[in-house]
């Protein structure tokens, strides 16, 4: 089983949660996971395409034009 969170909406947040709850036949939980979900991936992919950029900045990470890329795949 999962954990249980206690989180506190505004009211038209809930009115749209619970309208489409209501209208799809799933509960609110399924839409809660179901965004929030979607929501840390996005972020973890923001916060890894920020780390790569900042190692790009710094020297960290190499770089290489878009004709070598493709030169290297007829190797």
């Amino acid at each position: 089983m999962g954990h249980q969170l206690a989180v506190r909406l505004p009211d038209d947040l809930y009115r749209r949660l619970n309208r489409l709850a209501e209208k799809t036949g799933r509960n609110k939980a399924y839409y809660l996971r179901e965004a929030l979900n979607a929501y840390l991936e996005d972020m973890e992919d923001l916060y890894l395409a920020e780390k790569v950029l900042d190692d790009i900045r710094n020297g960290r990470e190499a770089v290489i034009d878009g004709r070598e890329l493709w030169d290297g795949l007829d190797d």
